[in-house]
């Protein structure tokens, strides 16, 4: 079982996200959990990858990037497997289509933009895969009561609301995914 990571890439956020980061790699590997991410060495990609290969070399960590992204320092270079695409849209579907759940680290628009795309594409029923916002620090609240309010002005269901969680730990996704039939 693979789970899909979307996160920062910037160095230039507080430790406590790394941290956490490399904390939730750490316990997929140990729960026996493979991890689709977008290649990247440095921000929360590059920790929860430090994560999951510091739980033992034998993890499944396969990074999906563009070829514009292989320039030095850019690319995580422990990868079991490195998939190149042409794309970011190539990219985004190769690391859906490897993946049996998504985990939403804080990040920028980019981690937005990804995590968006998979709730509207679980919504239009293209998958049923469980999507975890990792809420550290509080860090997605916001996100959530966005969607409450969509949903109490009528732009969505209450139903739509449900189609993520969020979880405020390592050990809570770790349990959600294993409730899940993943790890």
């Amino acid at each position: 079982m693979n789970i899909c990571i979307y996160g920062a890439s910037s160095d230039a956020i507080d430790e406590s996200y790394k941290k956490a980061a490399c904390e939730l790699g750490r316990q997929l590997g140990e729960a026996s959990v493979g991890m689709v991410f977008g290649g990247g060495a440095t921000g929360l990609m590059g920790a929860a990858a430090r994560g999951l290969r510091g739980a033992g070399k034998d993890r499944l960590l396969i990074g999906v990037a563009p070829r514009f992204f292989d320039k030095p320092g850019v690319i995580y270079e422990d990868c079991s497997e490195m998939i190149w695409t042409d794309t970011m849209r190539e990219r985004k579907q190769k690391m859906e289509d490897l993946s049996d759940g998504f985990v939403v680290l804080p990040g920028g628009i980019g981690t937005f933009e990804k995590f968006f795309e998979i709730l509207t594409l679980r919504e239009l029923n293209r998958h049923n895969k469980p999507i975890i916002l990792y809420n550290v620090n509080g860090y997605y609240d916001r996100i959530r009561e966005l969607l409450q309010h969509a949903a109490e002005e009528g732009f969505m269901t209450e139903e739509q609301t449900r189609l993520c969680s969020f979880a405020d730990s390592a050990e809570e996704i770790i349990r959600e995914l294993r409730g899940a039939g993943i790890g």
